[in-house]
């Protein structure tokens, strides 16, 4: 399935035995742009302390009730280590999450959730083991790569003759937890109009500049197939997006099934 950034926003987190908090925010790295955390609010619980969720903690996504529901409790969660949401991850921060929670590493293995394509599929270990994880974090480097969408959002993009428009949302694939579409709203040179591209046609990002850098020229992406909101996207739209672009789509290398659609106001 996939969905907007801004339609997961808000949706609440069921636990085992009760209601941990609301979706507020995503972490994805820029080398993979998975969705590596959810930041969830935890309200009066907890005190307000904002807390991060896993998507291999994800069991079953209640799209009416707008409602994710994860394999943990709130005791885990309660006792989860406490990271500043507000501060970028490193990856001594995610060896000491994933280890508390018996996840695998995910940069250990060739594809985008390590062993496997999609955090639904990751094994998950009935116990972390101290020793093995303050080893980890004396080897990790410092930097996760991580990013925040709400800390992109608005970055300019820059194609390669020029700038063309700027950040303005984020399509996920929720199978695999993966960044499928950057929205790039382009009102400076075809006011009103919003397009499609892929991470994969991304350089690089400038956290510095504050910019996104795409190997496509301007007109491309101005006569790039317009990205409407309410129309949703289906197949058919991505076929003629990827064809535009003259660059193949990404379920050719994957195991997503052929349709696909984008919850539009769900």
């Amino acid at each position: 399935m996939l969905t907007n950034t801004t339609e997961l926003k808000g949706f609440v987190i069921q636990a085992r035995d009760g209601q941990l908090g609301t979706v507020d925010e995503f972490y994805f790295d820029d080398d993979t742009w998975a969705i590596r955390y959810l930041t969830v609010e935890t309200g009066d619980w907890l005190a307000g302390r904002p807390v991060l969720i896993s998507p291999i903690s994800v069991i079953h996504t209640d799209w009416q009730a707008k409602r994710l529901h994860v394999a943990l409790t709130m005791k885990q969660v309660e006792d989860s280590p406490n990271i500043n949401t507000h501060q970028p991850l490193s990856r001594q921060n995610e060896v000491v999450y994933l280890s508390y929670y018996g996840y695998p590493y995910y940069w250990d293995g060739p594809h985008m959730w390590g062993q496997s394509y999609s955090p639904s599929d990751v094994a998950v270990a009935e116990n972390a083991f101290a020793e093995a994880t303050a080893d980890r974090i004396k080897r990790e480097s410092a930097d996760s790569h991580l990013r925040s969408t709400a800390a992109v959002t608005g970055y300019h993009i820059e194609a390669s003759d020029g700038e063309i428009g700027h950040v303005d949302g984020f399509i996920v694939e929720t199978k695999a937890w993966a960044i499928r579409y950057i929205e790039v709203a382009t009102q400076n040179w075809l006011p009103g109009k919003k397009v499609l591209i892929s991470p994969t046609w991304i350089e690089r990002l400038s956290w510095h500049e504050e910019k996104v850098y795409v190997a496509l020229f301007r007109d491309t992406i101005q006569s790039g197939p317009e990205y409407v909101d309410s129309r949703g996207i289906t197949r058919e739209y991505e076929h003629r997006l990827y064809t535009h672009y003259g660059r193949p789509p990404y379920w050719v290398h994957a195991t997503e099934p052929e349709s696909a659609l984008v919850m539009a106001g769900a």
